[in-house]
């Protein structure tokens, strides 16, 4: 099974998540598409970068679209990392976790800032982000 990520590759945050997980994909079950690269819409016509940039989009090998945080959790489950993601979708948890998550995508450029000291990346070459060439620990979990 695939699962592709689709995620916003100007988002330092977003950009270093996706390198721990590419860090952590030896079975190759995960794959990564920046919302933001100029092919993307014609390599995948059914996501609509717009609403990819407000929530996270991932896309199961059968075509199943997951939302936000079912996406982070899929991913790190498939990686075995990460396994108290799995609280966050426990039904008492869910709506408040949503609500969180919601609210760090409307803000992440911001947070990213907090984190990073910078608020989005520097425009990728070869695809990929400088962020993750300035700070290569970021594969450790």
């Amino acid at each position: 099974m695939t699962f592709t990520l689709f995620f916003d590759g100007s988002c330092p945050l977003c950009v270093a998540e996706m390198d721990q997980l590419r860090a952590l994909n030896q079975a190759e079950s995960l794959k990564f598409e920046d919302i933001l690269a100029p092919d993307f819409k014609s390599r995948f016509p059914d996501i609509d970068p717009m609403e990819a940039s407000k929530i996270l989009h991932g896309k199961l090998s059968d075509g199943t679209l997951l939302l936000g945080l079912d996406v982070t959790h899929k991913a790190w489950s498939l990686v075995g990392k990460k396994r108290w993601i799995g609280l966050l979708r426990l039904p008492v948890i869910r709506w408040f976790a949503d609500k969180a998550y919601l609210f760090f995508a409307r803000n992440r450029y911001k947070i990213s800032y907090l984190f990073t000291g910078r608020s989005k990346c520097e425009p990728c070459q070869n695809g990929v982000c400088s962020i993750a060439e300035e700070k290569p620990d970021n594969h450790k979990n």
